[in-house]
């Protein structure tokens, strides 16, 4: 179903009522402009522990926004009454680290168990917003695709069971206002700060910009420079590579869009 607005005029709470009516299905980027986008992480409770301090100790690509009780379907502090199981455009059901189902709804999941621990992770394109504000380009909204990530050889520093390495969004920006990118998301720790690495792919990891791992492939123009964030579908290479029992994630480029602004989540 085509949504008839624009999507970044949108509330948040319209947005997620949009998602319950299966009237967004795709990428969230772009969507209500000024507010928090999150990743989100669903574990059983005797693997949330884990999972907590793997958090803690890769803060830059994982950045825990909020942590719901075992059982519950709400983002209490970030999205008062929202419906984890149903406000998120497409999820991925992982059985031993294996993709086994897309659905656009986990609401069955939820209610064959109790156990479920969901983590709120902070997103970039929370400071999408920013960058735009600053006169910076953002490629794959201009082109109204997915944005392009890429797995890396950067390891995560690991927790229990969790382990794996780093994956980072990519970003083209003009040579003259790298500076300026750096520092509008320098601001914005919560939703993974700084890039991580400017212009060299390869000293990372990343053989070819055109083959994104995730999301879709921009243009990078004359004069420009790719510019890496670390990412939030980071838990999801790290669920890939620990194989835990079960997991629930976000698609990626399809996010859990909080009633929290994005100016709120700065320094």
């Amino acid at each position: 179903m085509e949504l008839s607005c624009d999507p970044a005029a949108l509330t948040p709470a319209a947005a997620r009522a949009a998602i319950r009516r299966g009237e967004i299905t795709g990428p969230t980027t772009g969507f209500c402009a000024g507010y928090a986008q999150g990743n989100l992480v669903v574990l059983p409770k005797a693997l949330a522990w884990d999972f907590l301090l793997f958090c803690q100790r890769n803060p830059k690509a994982c950045p825990l926004l909020e942590v719901a009780d075992a059982g519950a379907r709400t983002f209490a502090q970030f999205a008062p009454g929202s419906d984890i199981a149903a406000d998120i455009p497409r999820y991925r059901v992982y059985e031993h680290g294996r993709l086994t189902a897309e659905p656009t709804d986990v609401t069955a999941y939820f209610d064959a168990r109790q156990d479920l621990v969901s983590f709120l992770i902070g997103c970039s394109f929370s400071f999408e917003s920013a960058l735009l504000e600053a006169g910076i380009p953002v490629r794959q909204i201009e082109e109204g695709v997915n944005v392009p990530m890429y797995n890396t050889s950067i390891p995560c520093a690991p927790a229990g069971i969790f382990h794996g390495s780093m994956v980072v969004s990519m970003r083209p920006i003009p040579h003259r206002l790298v500076p300026a990118a750096v520092a509008v998301t320098a601001e914005m720790p919560r939703v993974h700060g700084m890039p991580i690495q400017i212009g060299f792919p390869e000293a990372i990891g990343i053989p070819d910009l055109a083959r994104p791992d995730y999301g879709d492939p921009v243009t990078i123009r004359e004069g420009e420079v790719p510019v890496f964030w670390p990412c939030g579908v980071t838990p999801q290479a790290a669920v890939m590579a620990s194989r835990p029992s079960f997991c629930i994630t976000h698609a990626p480029g399809h996010m859990f869009i909080t009633d929290v602004t994005n100016a709120a989540l700065k320094l």
